[in-house]
């Protein structure tokens, strides 16, 4: 079995593959101001699957995106410790099945990549992948089957704890959507505005990647996949996305995790 792990700045998200099928996922938060150490990581997944039912004896393998170079290293650590097992850690430099046309390919999260590479060996390409997290991004594979590049948005809870933190007579809202747009209180009009405003924000950065890579493809018609553990507040929402697909960032760690396969005596 394989143990994916996808650190993000505020989720850190586990899944569990025996083959192509996830059998259990988790999600922790991922610390701010501290780093757990490699112990305290792997008493965390040693509970996890020994709650689930999973005997830890059975990973063979474990491969890591990381967006927090903090953690990335104890994660490292606890899987020599832990599981006896070098795991697999994904950057720009792995192989990946995608042409990375960037100015810079060393920049292009680790996240992005694996979403990309999902996005394209399971739903097929053009594809934009929107990933809604601590930042929300999009990640655009061509109709080649290239990553040709995508937006860093700042994601819809920071950008409403900026504003509650900065003006003093608002307070926080539930992320919950209101029945109409026109709020009649402050609490109403709050939730109105972050939350259509995102989804105006969402769907017209989708539209003006359409229009910029159509420019003249007239059947330039790309898959638009939502994932991410905010990706819910845009189901039956958004005009653009339509498939969502909660567990796309893990099922890219395991398809580049195959694709980079090492020695058997290697691993776990």
């Amino acid at each position: 079995m394989l143990l994916a792990i996808d650190v993000g700045n505020t989720h850190t998200v586990i899944g569990l593959f025996e083959d192509d099928d996830i059998l259990a996922t988790w999600r922790l938060g991922t610390p701010k101001y501290r780093y757990e150490t490699a112990d305290e990581i792997g008493s965390i997944l040693l509970n996890f699957l020994n709650n689930s039912g999973y005997d830890a004896l059975s990973v063979e393998e474990i491969a890591i995106s990381s967006v927090v170079p903090r953690m990335l290293e104890e994660i490292k650590k606890m899987s020599m410790k832990y599981f006896k097992c070098e795991p697999f850690i994904i950057n720009s430099s792995v192989k990946t099945g995608l042409k990375i046309i960037y100015d810079y390919p060393m920049e292009v999260g680790s996240d992005r990549i694996a979403n990309s590479i999902a996005a394209k060996k399971l739903y097929g390409f053009p594809a934009i992948v929107a990933d809604f997290g601590t930042a929300t991004t999009f990640d655009i594979v061509s109709d080649e089957g290239n990553y040709i590049g995508g937006v860093i948005t700042p994601g819809i809870e920071i950008s409403s704890e900026a504003l509650f933190k900065y003006a003093a007579k608002l307070s926080k809202v539930d992320l919950s959507w209101p029945e109409k747009i026109i709020g009649k209180n402050t609490y109403d009009g709050l939730r109105s505005g972050i939350l259509f405003g995102f989804l105006g924000q969402v769907d017209y950065i989708i539209e003006k990647i359409i229009e910029e890579e159509k420019n003249g493809k007239e059947d330039f018609n790309p898959l638009i996949i939502g994932t991410g553990g905010l990706s819910y507040l845009l189901k039956n929402k958004s005009k653009y996305i339509k498939i969502f697909d909660d567990d796309l960032t893990l099922k890219g760690i395991k398809i580049l995790n195959d694709m980079n396969k090492i020695k058997k005596e290697d691993k776990c």
